[in-house]
């Protein structure tokens, strides 16, 4: 049974009012036009709605079941406009975000706190993980972003990618291997020296292996972690050569506790990107969030 929304609408006025004259006003429609509309309703529905009295209206057996029903939809639908205003306001809603503990310190927490300020009632889910575990979460719609370091790669025609900020990378030292900064020293070479890389599984890692392999160089590191943080702590203590992100390292390096060293084969630089799903419409929070973070 297909019938227009608007007679629904109208009957329920008319049921909380009791009245076709209290209903024309509320409604702001004649009433001859709300008594064809009840008739229509009643046509349609195949029974008498509302018995007639010198006072107004009175809901019949069948009418009072019926009305019930429709009330409680009314309430449902009148709930979802409200809500809806709510997050176009964002007045109220969810992020979720998918992202590496590095990138959440290094890159997201200032616009984190922008997009807090101004907008308080939104909540904000932070789920940390390698990229590689985050991508079936958020195709199947339980995270709304992935912000993460860029490979040359494809991400499948069902991502969308926009780049935020340039990074490059680099090897370093702590003083400890202080001489090798007076050299020009080759991937290749790299491998006589204790090496200190992210674990398989990171893009950080996946990414300098992809340029080593590329110049024909497999690099062996001694020591592989699953943190950034904890690589570049390995190498203030002098345990080996790391391989850091040079925004992340500029008061490391500008205060000499950590050294950038000269590599001959050039490492490309690469891009923080934010990933969404097209099967998936981001919500106006999400919007608002990756609106704050590209427009710098």
């Amino acid at each position: 049974m297909n019938i227009d929304f608007e007679l629904y609408r109208i009957f329920y006025v008319v049921a909380n009012n009791g009245n076709i004259t209290k209903a024309s006003e509320e409604l702001n429609i004649s009433q001859p036009a709300i008594s064809k509309s009840i008739k229509n309703l009643e046509e349609q529905l195949g029974g008498t709605l509302f018995i007639r009295t010198k006072r107004g209206v009175i809901l019949t057996e069948e009418g009072k079941e019926f009305y019930n029903y429709i009330k409680r939809a009314i309430e449902y639908i009148n709930s979802a406009e409200n809500k809806f205003t709510d997050l176009i306001n964002l007045e109220s809603g969810t992020i979720r975000i998918g992202i590496g503990t590095t990138l959440t310190r290094q890159f997201l927490l200032p616009y984190l706190e922008e997009f807090h300020k101004l907008y308080p009632k939104i909540d904000i889910q932070i789920h940390t993980d390698y990229t590689n575990d985050l991508w079936p979460k958020l195709r199947n719609g339980l995270i709304d972003i992935i912000i993460l370091n860029l490979n040359e790669r494809s991400y499948g025609d069902d991502i969308e990618v926009t780049k935020c900020r340039k990074i490059n990378d680099c090897f370093v030292v702590s003083d400890k291997y202080l001489d090798l900064t007076k050299k020009e020293l080759s991937l290749k070479e790299l491998n006589n020296y204790p090496l200190i890389i992210q674990a398989k599984g990171a893009n950080t890692r996946e990414f300098l292996d992809n340029f080593a392999r590329d110049n024909g160089v497999v690099l062996k590191p001694n020591i592989e972690l699953a943190s950034y943080s904890l690589v570049v702590d390995f190498t203030k203590i002098g345990l080996g050569i790391g391989y850091a992100t040079k925004e992340y390292l500029k008061d490391d390096l500008e205060n000499n506790r950590l050294y950038e060293l000269n590599i001959k084969e050039k490492i490309p630089s690469r891009y923080i990107g934010i990933a969404t799903s097209k099967n998936h419409e981001p919500s106006f929070s999400t919007k608002k969030l990756i609106e704050i973070i590209t427009k710098k």
